[in-house]
C-alpha cells in the first residue's frame, strides 16, 4: 500500500509541475541593443523591475580588480536627476524595497514597488544606466564602504577566506582566481578616469537585460520602456578572451589559516565545466545525493554513524566560464583531517564506480521536481530568473524546461560524469586551519 501511495504522489509531483510552473513572458530588443523580458502576473498589485548587466568579478584587468562589485554599489551614489545619497529614500517613501548583487560573472539590480510606480522603477533603472554621476567624491566614499564589507565579510567572518583561497589554487590563470571583492590595494589604485572607462564600456544598453515582472499591462509597459530606455546610446560590444586554464593532472596542496576560527575545515575542490555544459546539471545532482539533508550519504556516514564530523557537504559553485566543485568537512574532537578526507574520497570513488542504486535514484529525481516546483513562488524571483537564463544561457524558456535537463539524466550519466571530473589526480586538497591572533 506504502509503494502504491508512494507511485501515486510521485505522479501527482511531475502532473503539477510539468504544467502550474509554466512561466509566460514575452521578450525583444530594443534598437540599442537592450533585450527586453516582460512577465505579466496580476494575481498581486506588486512589480518588479530589474537590470541585469553582463559584468563581473571576472571582468577586469590585472591590478584593477573588483571594480564589478564597487560599481554595485558606486551606481547607488546617484545621477545627473537624483541628488547623492538619495536612492533609497526615494525608493522607501514610496512603499518600494531595492537591492543589488555581483557574481564573478553578472551584476544585478531592482526594485520592487506598489505596481502603480511600475513607472518609477524604470525610470530609476534608466537614470542609471543614462547618466550615473560618477566622479572623485563617490568613488572616495564607496571605496570605504567595500573595504568594511570586506573585513566584516571576509577578513573577519569564520571561514571567510576559505572560498578565495580555493580560486587561488583552482585557477592559475584565469580571472576566477582572484576574489570578486577584489584586493583592496586595486580599488585604492584605481583613478577616476579607470572607473568612468569601465561604467562606459559595461554598463551599456548592448550588455543588459531589462525585466518587469508582475501586475502590468504589457503594451502600455512597452511604451514606458520605449520612452525611458531607447534613447539610451548603444556601446561598443564587449568582446571576453579570458585565458584558458591547463587541465588538473596531479593532486593540488594547500594550506590557509583563518584567526577568527577554532574548528579546522578540511576540503576535496575540483574545477568543473561552466553551467551552461551538461556535466554542470549532472554534477549538481551528485552534489544533492552526497550531502543534502541527513539522509544524505555523508552526513548519514560521517555526522551519524562515525561521529567523525560536526558537519560535512558537498557542493558545486557556478559560475560562467568555469565551476568549482567543493566536498568539505568539520572534524569532531580529536579526529585527523586527513581521516575525513579519506571518508569523503570513499564516498566519492563509489559514485565514479558503481551505480547508485535505484531507490537513491528515485529519491533524487523527486527532490529536483520539488524544486521546480518552488523554484518561481515570487514574481521577484521569477525576475531574476529570466534575466539570469537569458544573460547567460543564452535561453530564457529554461525557465520552463531546465526541469527537462535533470529528469533526462541517468545513473549511467552520474557514474560517468563523476568519473570524468572527481578523480584524486583532478583535486585540490585543503587543510583550512585555526592561527592564532597576533597578541597587543
Amino acid at each position: 500500500m506504502k509503494n502504491k501511495l508512494y507511485t501515486i504522489a510521485c505522479g501527482l509531483l511531475i502532473a503539477v509541475s510539468g504544467g502550474a510552473q509554466e512561466v509566460e513572458f514575452t521578450e525583444y530588443d530594443l534598437d540599442n541593443g537592450l533585450h527586453v523580458i516582460l512577465h505579466q502576473d496580476n494575481s498581486a498589485p506588486v512589480v518588479t523591475t530589474s537590470v541585469m548587466y553582463h559584468v563581473g568579478g571576472k571582468d577586469r584587468t590585472e591590478g584593477r580588480t573588483g571594480f564589478a562589485h564597487f560599481f554595485e554599489h558606486l551606481l547607488f551614489e546617484g545621477t545627473k536627476n537624483i541628488g547623492r545619497g538619495k536612492w533609497f529614500e526615494i525608493v522607501s517613501s514610496n512603499g518600494g524595497q531595492n537591492n543589488a548583487n555581483t557574481s564573478q560573472d553578472r551584476t544585478y539590480y531592482y526594485e520592487v514597488f506598489p505596481s502603480n510606480n511600475l513607472q518609477l522603477g524604470l525610470w530609476l533603472e534608466s537614470e542609471r544606466m543614462l547618466h550615473p554621476v560618477i566622479d572623485q567624491k563617490g568613488i572616495d566614499t564607496q571605496q570605504e564602504v567595500v573595504k568594511e564589507e570586506k573585513r566584516l565579510r571576509y577578513d573577519n567572518s569564520p571561514y571567510g577566506q576559505f572560498l578565495p583561497v580555493l580560486g587561488k589554487n583552482l585557477f592559475k590563470v584565469h580571472p576566477y582566481k582572484d576574489p570578486n571583492i577584489g584586493y583592496m590595494k586595486d580599488l585604492d589604485a584605481a583613478t577616476l578616469e579607470d572607473v568612468i572607462a569601465y561604467n562606459k564600456k559595461y554598463y551599456v544598453p548592448n550588455n543588459a537585460v531589462l525585466v518587469v515582472a508582475g501586475d502590468i499591462n504589457i503594451d502600455q509597459t512597452k511604451k514606458l520602456i520605449e520612452d525611458y530606455f531607447a534613447p539610451i546610446p548603444r556601446g561598443e560590444e564587449v568582446v571576453r578572451n579570458y585565458p584558458k586554464e591547463e587541465p588538473i593532472t596531479q593532486q593540488i596542496n594547500a594550506k590557509a589559516y583563518d584567526a577568527n576560527i577554532q574548528i579546522p575545515a578540511t576540503g576535496l575542490a575540483y574545477r568543473t565545466p561552466g553551467f551552461k555544459e551538461r556535466d554542470a546539471y549532472v554534477l549538481e545532482m551528485i552534489s544533492t545525493y552526497l550531502s543534502d539533508g541527513k539522509s544524505s550519504k555523508l552526513y548519514k556516514k560521517i555526522v551519524d554513524d562515525q561521529k567523525q564530523a560536526l558537519q560535512v557537504g558537498a557542493f558545486s559553485i557556478p559560475q560562467e566560464d568555469y565551476g568549482m566543485y567543493l566536498v568539505f568537512a568539520l572534524p569532531v574532537g580529536d579526529t585527523k583531517l586527513d581521516v575525513l578526507i579519506n571518508e569523503m574520497e570513499e564516498e566519492i570513488a563509489k559514485i565514479r564506480t558503481e551505480l547508485i542504486s535505484e531507490k537513491d535514484y528515485k529519491k533524487l529525481q523527486n527532490k529536483f521536481e520539488n524544486r521546480f516546483v518552488n523554484s518561481n513562488s515570487s514574481v521577484a524571483g521569477i525576475a531574476n530568473s529570466l534575466a539570469r537564463y537569458n544573460m547567460l544561457y543564452n535561453d530564457t524558456n529554461l525557465i520552463n524546461k531546465e526541469i527537462e535537463i535533470y529528469r533526462s539524466i541517468t545513473r549511467e550519466e552520474i557514474k560517468e560524469v563523476a568519473d570524468r571530473h572527481l578523480k584524486p589526480n583532478q583535486r585540490l586538497v585543503i587543510d583550512y586551519l585555526p592561527k592564532e591572533k597576533a597578541k597587543n
